[in-house]
C-alpha cells in the first residue's frame, strides 16, 4: 500500500467530521509528503522530485463507492500540483489539481489535501503532477476494486500487478522545458524509457535495473499497464504469449486477445496474462517502444523486462539449467495501420450491469482542428522553431491556449473572470484540406478562451488532425469526464457521410483517446458535471506548446448539480 497513513480512531473521527461530513463512507487516507530524492539509472545519479521518497510514487488503493483524502505537502522549491487522471470528480473539481485550471499549485512549505469519492468507476488510473514537467517522476498507480461482494467480469486472477510505462532523463526536465520555451525549438529527448521505473538491459548500465514478473505455471495474472510517459505512445507486447484485453480507462470492455497492445500517455489498460500450463525451458523479455508518426527528434530505443517463471528447473547434479531468451517482435515505429486497426477492437460491454449510456441526440457541435504550428519570434530574438524567425506552436482551432495566473475555476466560481478568460473560444475551424497540403500561413494566435455549457447538454466533439508541419497521432485526454468513441477514420472528416457509421450501441468509454495521424476522432458525452475542466494533448512537448482549451460546465437547478464551494486549504496564487 506503499505511504497508506493510519489515523488514530480519535483524528479520523475529527478529519471525517470536519472535512468529510458525519455521514461519510468508508474513507481511504493518504499523506503525500513531495521531496527530492537521489536516484541512479543509467549509470547517472540525480536528484530527483518524488512523493514520499519512491519512484515510481506510491499507489493509490480504494473500492468504489469510497471516498479518499489525499493530504499533499510541498516540501520542495517547485510549485505542485497533483492530478487524479481519469476520476470523475463528480461535484468535486477543486480536487482534480492541474495547476491555474481548477487550482493555484501548492508552493513550498504548503499543503493541499485533495478530498473526493469515486463514483461509478472500477479498474485502473493513474495520478501524476500537472504543472511544467513534473510529471516525468512524479505518477503512481490508482487500483479501483470493485466494491465489497462484487466481482470482477471476467476470470479471478491468481495475482496483479501494476506496470507503469515512463522516460527518464539523465538531465531536469524542468531544465529541458525551459530551454525550449525560451528558444521555441523542439525539446531534448529522454535517454530511455522504463517500466515500474527501470529502463532494463537494452540500455547502458542498466542490466540491475530491470523490472521482473515473476509467475508460476498455469496462473492469470492480471496486469494494470498505465502509460505515464511524457512523450510518447507505446507498443507493449510480451514474448511467445497473448495478452486478453478486459478494461480501458477504468471501464470494462468486451474481452479481445492480442499479442501486441498500444498504450498513449494518459491511457490505463487492464489486460489477462495466462501462463503457460507447464515450466518452459525459456525466460521471456517483455518489451515497450514508442509509435511515433511526427517528424520531430525522438527516441526510438526499447525497454525491457523480463518474465520468468519461478520454479527453476535443475540437472540430475543440481546445476541451474541454462534457459533460452526470446523476445517479442514489436510493429514498426510509424505504424499506423496497426493504430487504427488496434483502436478499432475496443467495444463497451453494453450490459444491463455496465451500460453504454452513449448520447443519442446531440445538443452542441465542436469540430476542432488539432494542429502544430508556429508563433512569431519576438523582436531582436533568434529563435529554433521552424524558422529562425518563429517558435513552436500548438493550437485548437488555431488557438494556442495560454495557461492564466490565477486559476480559473475561481475566477469563474467567484464571478470573477475579466482578464482571466474570455468566452469566445471558436466552435469550428475555418475550413481546408486539414489532411492535404498545408496553408502557406502556419501562425496561431494566443489566448485564454473557453467554452461555456449549461447543465446537462449532450456534447458531440469531432478532433480533426492536420498536416500543418507535418500528421501526428495526439493522445487528446478530458478531464471531469469519460467519453464515448463513437466514430474515428482517415483524411478528412465528412459531415456529411461519417455521421451514418457511428457507433451508438456499444462504443468504448474512455478518457484519452488518439487522434489517429491524418485522420479524426468523433467524441460524445453528457456535460453533467459543473466546473472547469481541462482538455488536452497528453504529449507533454504539445500541451506546453499550448495543444489545450477548458470547458465550464455551469450549475445545474438542483442542489445536488450545483458546485459546492472551494475547500478552506485550497492554495492560494
Amino acid at each position: 500500500m506503499g505511504s497508506f497513513i493510519l489515523l488514530s480512531w480519535i483524528t479520523l473521527v475529527l478529519v471525517l467530521e470536519n472535512v468529510v461530513g458525519a455521514h461519510a463512507n468508508i474513507t481511504r487516507h493518504y499523506k503525500f509528503d513531495i521531496k527530492l530524492q537521489n536516484v541512479t539509472r543509467l549509470c547517472h545519479t540525480k536528484s530527483i522530485v518524488t512523493v514520499n521518497g519512491q519512484f515510481p510514487g506510491p499507489r493509490i488503493v480504494a473500492r468504489e463507492g469510497e471516498r479518499v483524502l489525499i493530504r499533499v505537502v510541498n516540501h520542495v522549491q517547485n510549485n505542485i500540483s497533483i492530478h487524479w487522471h481519469g476520476i470523475r470528480q463528480l461535484l468535486s473539481a477543486w480536487a482534480d489539481g492541474p495547476a491555474y485550471v481548477t487550482q493555484c499549485p501548492i508552493q513550498t512549505g504548503q499543503s493541499y489535501i485533495y478530498n473526493f469519492t469515486i463514483t461509478g468507476q472500477r479498474g485502473t488510473l493513474f495520478w501524476h503532477a500537472h504543472i511544467s514537467w513534473l510529471r516525468s517522476t512524479l505518477y503512481g498507480p490508482i487500483i479501483i476494486l470493485p466494491k465489497r461482494n462484487l466481482s470482477y467480469p471476467f476470470e479471478k486472477p491468481h495475482k496483479e500487478v501494476p506496470m507503469i510505462f515512463g522516460e527518464w532523463w539523465n538531465v531536469d526536465t524542468e531544465a529541458v522545458i525551459k530551454q525550449a520555451t525560451q528558444t521555441g525549438g523542439g525539446p531534448n529527448v529522454s535517454d530511455a524509457y522504463t517500466i515500474n521505473g527501470l529502463p532494463g538491459p537494452s540500455y547502458n548500465c542498466s542490466i540491475k535495473d530491470t523490472f521482473k514478473l515473476k509467475v508460476k505455471p498455469g496462473k492469470t495474472y492480471l496486469l494494470r499497464l498505465i502509460n505515464a510517459a511524457l512523450n510518447d505512445e507505446l507498443f507493449f507486447s510480451i514474448a511467445n504469449h497473448n495478452l486478453t484485453i478486459v478494461e480501458a480507462d477504468a471501464v470494462y470492455v468486451k474481452h479481445f486477445d492480442t499479442d501486441t497492445i498500444l498504450i498513449a500517455p494518459g491511457q490505463t489498460m487492464n489486460v489477462l496474462l495466462k501462463t503457460k500450463p507447464h515450466y518452459p525451458n525459456a525466460t521471456f523479455f517483455m518489451a515497450a517502444r514508442p509509435y511515433v508518426t511526427g517528424l520531430g527528434t525522438f527516441d526510438n530505443s526499447t525497454t525491457l523486462g523480463i518474465l520468468e517463471y519461478e520454479s527453476p528447473l535443475t540437472s540430475s547434479v543440481g546445476s541451474i539449467k541454462i534457459l533460452k531468451l526470446f523476445k517479442p517482435t514489436l510493429p514498426t515505429l510509424n505504424d499506423t495501420s496497426f493504430a487504427a486497426i488496434f483502436a478499432s477492437k475496443f467495444r463497451s460491454l453494453a450490459t444491463a450491469q455496465f451500460p453504454a449510456n452513449v448520447p443519442q441526440t446531440v445538443d452542441k457541435h465542436f469540430f476542432l482542428a488539432v494542429s502544430l504550428g508556429t508563433i512569431q519570434c519576438p523582436k531582436n530574438q533568434i529563435c529554433q522553431g521552424p524558422s529562425n524567425s518563429s517558435k513552436f506552436a500548438a493550437s485548437m482551432n488555431n488557438v494556442s491556449f495560454v495557461l492564466p495566473t490565477t486559476a480559473l475555476l475561481q475566477a469563474h466560481f467567484f464571478g470573477k473572470s475579466k482578464g482571466v478568460y474570455t468566452t469566445d473560444f471558436p466552435t469550428s475551424s475555418l475550413p481546408f484540406n486539414y489532411t492535404g497540403i498545408p496553408p502557406n500561413n502556419t501562425v496561431v494566435s494566443n489566448g485564454t478562451k473557453v467554452v461555456v455549457l449549461p447543465f446537462n447538454t449532450s456534447v458531440e466533439v469531432i478532433m480533426q488532425d492536420t498536416s500543418i508541419l507535418g500528421a501526428e497521432s495526439h493522445p487528446l485526454h478530458l478531464h471531469g469526464f469519460n467519453f464515448f468513441v463513437v466514430g474515428q477514420g482517415f483524411g478528412n472528416f465528412d459531415p456529411n457521410k461519417d455521421p451514418a457509421n457511428f457507433n451508438l450501441v456499444d462504443p468504448v468509454e474512455r478518457n484519452t483517446i488518439g487522434v489517429p495521424s491524418g485522420g479524426w476522432v468523433a467524441i460524445r458525452f453528457l456535460a453533467d458535471n459543473p466546473g472547469v475542466w481541462f482538455m488536452h494533448c497528453h504529449l507533454e512537448v504539445h500541451t506546453s506548446w499550448g495543444l489545450r482549451m477548458a470547458w465550464i460546465v455551469l450549475d445545474g437547478k438542483l442542489p445536488n448539480q450545483k458546485l459546492p464551494p472551494p475547500p478552506s486549504d485550497l492554495p492560494k496564487c
